[in-house]
């Protein structure tokens, strides 16, 4: 019995851009962020989206290869942390919003 090698089709493709639409999402809900919070707090959320685009740039790249690797655990978890993080920062936002 023969194994045929993986055949991706275009699913390599739809992740990258999967990963792209969401570091869009991201930074427009990061810039956002920042027009309201005060300055240590927009260190917090560059830190998290710098994280966060880390994480996204390299699963792009890596997206590239013939066969492509599945996520790496500290990958996923970087990008979760960084998404809660930033959720974190928006909910304080709405519960406590500055004065303007």
């Amino acid at each position: 019995m023969t194994t045929v090698g993986r055949d991706p089709g275009l699913q390599p493709e739809r992740t990258r851009l999967a990963w792209r639409r969401t570091t869009l999402s991201y930074t427009v809900a990061a810039l956002l962020a920042v027009k309201q919070v005060p300055l240590p707090v927009v260190s917090l959320i560059a830190l998290t989206w710098l994280g966060f685009l880390r994480t996204a740039h390299r699963r792009v790249l890596g997206m590239g290869a013939s066969q492509p690797r599945p996520l790496s655990l500290r990958g996923a978890l970087t990008a979760a942390a960084c998404t809660i993080a930033l959720a974190v920062l928006a909910a304080s936002m709405v519960l406590h919003p500055a004065d303007g």
